[in-house]
């Protein structure tokens, strides 16, 4: 995640962030957490995106599945599978 974009936050508000699975889950968590959002915000937020595009880094697509959290020697990762060639990593979170 862009860590310019999550300045201000606390640690507790961006594990909040980190959680949502869509733009407007954020866009509701701002409004209830009180945070006001920058216009680069705002923009990355209203695109649709959470703040970065991942792709797959065998073929490219960035038809993925992310639903897995996994901790690992007290690191978290999070899982992702490709949609279109079907392999699997990690990255941490």
């Amino acid at each position: 995640m862009r860590k310019e974009l999550l300045q201000g936050l606390s640690e507790e508000q961006i594990k909040k962030v980190e959680a949502c699975k869509s733009s407007e889950e954020i866009l509701a968590l701002a409004k209830a957490e009180g945070v006001e959002l920058t216009d680069e915000q705002l923009e990355v937020v209203s695109g649709g995106g959470c703040f970065y595009t991942i792709k797959c880094i065998k073929c490219g697509s960035d038809n993925l599945s992310d639903d897995e959290y996994k901790e690992l020697n007290h690191v978290e990762y999070q899982m992702f599978k490709c949609n279109n060639c079907g392999h699997k990593w990690r990255e941490e979170v």
